[in-house]
């Protein structure tokens, strides 16, 4: 009797469990959902309705295959081939705007009032939580909320004081110098050459990355890098389809590479840690290379507030830093180099504009830190290009619970969308000139670019601005000055215009350019 009685006890758990389960598994895929969306339309919000599971994923996928199938026409309006199932949104519903990523809704966001809100509030609108698998690639201040946020910003700081930024100009220069030297040596005695400088360009940020990350462990950091660069394509892969919860620990052959390659990079990381703080207990004088100054940072945290779990950040946060600044540090820098060559290429008269200034304040010398700092025409040709070809497309943030954004009350679960491309390009906010090249509006700085600061956002805004800003305007400045004091440049015939959201905002097919040199 005893036995029957356990039997059906049993019996009763399990349907419980059961109807637990499947009670949340349907408030997951379709009572949530219709819920939040019945709240977005109630508000003005105008978008598809919900579809089970899938949303408007399965479009989304289509519509980037089909834009990223063939070039587009030369044209800055680029919108419909880097962010397409977005600009479709918007082009059929309007700004207030939403579409769906599974049975999760994301709000599109494009009044720069909110965008400043959004952007200033930083506990009520958060990043979403990166899937277990990117945490491998580029995990770290980037994707940090709250306290731990707070703390890693405090202690990465020094590292990117403009006078520390100054101590790596030598090696911004050196990595540089190879490159147009390397360019130099391939133009024909025609004095002309044709080249995808997109992988050079790469190459060479990848170099100063491994020079100021490193200082004299240069080597072994080129040697992180190209590992980095192989975990990054594996993890973006592996986030193309919907996100299954646990499928990293099965053993696939992908899941066991990735880990593998990440074990490589931390151990190579470790190992260069390990010589660092050798050298500081011996009293050695620290080195100027963003690791070494990182770690003092960390040192003097713990020293001055105890040695505790709170205080300070683990050898694994060190580690997922340095793996951030890599992936962040190269593809932001390169890329704004790639698409101002592809600029200046056809835009003939602002190289000429460009050039004549570099020769003004450097001649043929080797550009310095006071000289960049004085250039006026290049920053300006910089943030144009920042503005028409942002390194990120979109920004997002995750609504953690039910918060007023101005007039508006979104609900906990609500994804928002901050189109880059499409804010950048914005009539209202820019003129009916958004989508031309001119540099000339941003002559009175960013701040006079446009009534509203918040609308030119390819670093962010806010509290939360890239932390790397400087760092890569200073080194973009120091490449294209170089670039223009040796070679005038064209867009070769064979260059197709084929701009797509990858890690950053990039060329599909390169960046085909004719190089003369001067």
């Amino acid at each position: 009797m005893s036995y029957v009685r356990a039997t059906i006890s049993t019996w009763i758990i399990i349907v419980v469990l059961l109807l637990l389960l499947g009670w949340k598994l349907m408030d997951w895929i379709w009572l949530r959902p219709k819920k939040l969306e019945k709240v977005l339309r109630r508000q003005g919000f105008a978008g598809n309705s919900y579809r089970i599971l899938y949303g408007d994923l399965k479009d989304r996928a289509a519509m980037r295959e089909k834009a990223i199938s063939k070039p587009m026409n030369f044209s800055n309006h680029i919108a419909p081939r880097v962010i397409p199932s977005v600009h479709h949104t918007i082009q059929n519903y309007g700004k207030n705007s939403f579409m769906w990523l599974g049975p999760i809704p994301r709000v599109h966001i494009m009044d720069p009032e909110q965008l400043k809100i959004v952007f200033s509030l930083i506990n009520d609108f958060q990043k979403p939580t990166l899937y277990p698998l990117i945490r491998l690639a580029a995990d770290g201040l980037f994707s940090h909320e709250g306290p731990k946020w707070v703390k890693h910003r405090k202690i990465i700081n020094p590292a990117f004081h403009l006078e520390k930024l100054k101590d790596m100009v030598p090696a911004f220069y050196h990595s540089c110098n190879e490159m147009v030297s390397k360019w130099e040596s391939m133009v024909s005695v025609e004095g002309s050459c044709e080249l995808d400088v997109m992988p050079y360009l790469q190459n060479m940020a990848a170099d100063v990355i491994s020079r100021t990350a490193f200082g004299s462990s240069y080597e072994k950091g080129k040697e992180i890098f190209k590992l980095q660069t192989e975990l990054a394509g594996l993890v973006i892969q592996s986030t193309l389809g919907i996100y299954i919860r646990g499928w990293r620990f099965l053993p696939t052959k992908s899941n066991n590479k990735m880990k593998e390659i990440s074990k490589e990079i931390t151990s190579l990381i470790l190992g260069i840690m390990n010589e660092r703080e050798k050298s500081l207990k011996a009293g050695e004088a620290i080195q100027t290379d963003l690791l070494s100054i990182l770690m003092e940072s960390n040192l003097k945290e713990i020293k001055q507030h105890g040695n505790n779990k709170d205080i300070g950040m683990s050898i694994e946060d060190v580690i997922a830093e340095c793996k951030l600044f890599y992936i962040a540090g190269q593809e932001t820098t390169a890329t704004l180099l790639v698409w101002t060559m592809v600029m200046l290429s056809s835009y003939p008269e602002w190289q000429e504009r460009a050039r004549a200034e570099v020769f003004d304040i450097f001649g043929n010398k080797k550009p310095d830190y006071d000289g960049l700092s004085r250039l006026k025409v290049v920053p300006m040709i910089l943030n144009e290009v920042l503005r028409l070809y942002p390194p990120v497309s979109m920004f997002s943030r995750l609504v953690k619970k039910e918060t007023k954004l101005g007039k508006l009350t979104l609900p906990a679960g609500v994804m928002l969308g901050l189109p880059t491309v499409l804010i950048h390009r914005d009539p209202e906010l820019w003129g009916e000139d958004a989508d031309e090249f001119k540099p000339e509006r941003f002559s009175g700085g960013v701040s006079k670019a446009t009534k509203y600061p918040s609308a030119f956002i390819p670093f962010g805004w806010g509290p939360r601005i890239c932390i790397g800003l400087n760092f890569a305007m200073i080194e973009a400045k120091m490449a294209l000055s170089m670039i223009l004091q040796r070679f005038s440049f064209e867009l070769s015939p064979s260059y197709t215009h084929t701009p797509t959201a990858a890690l950053t905002t990039q060329p599909q097919h390169g960046a085909h350019i004719i190089l003369h040199k001067l």
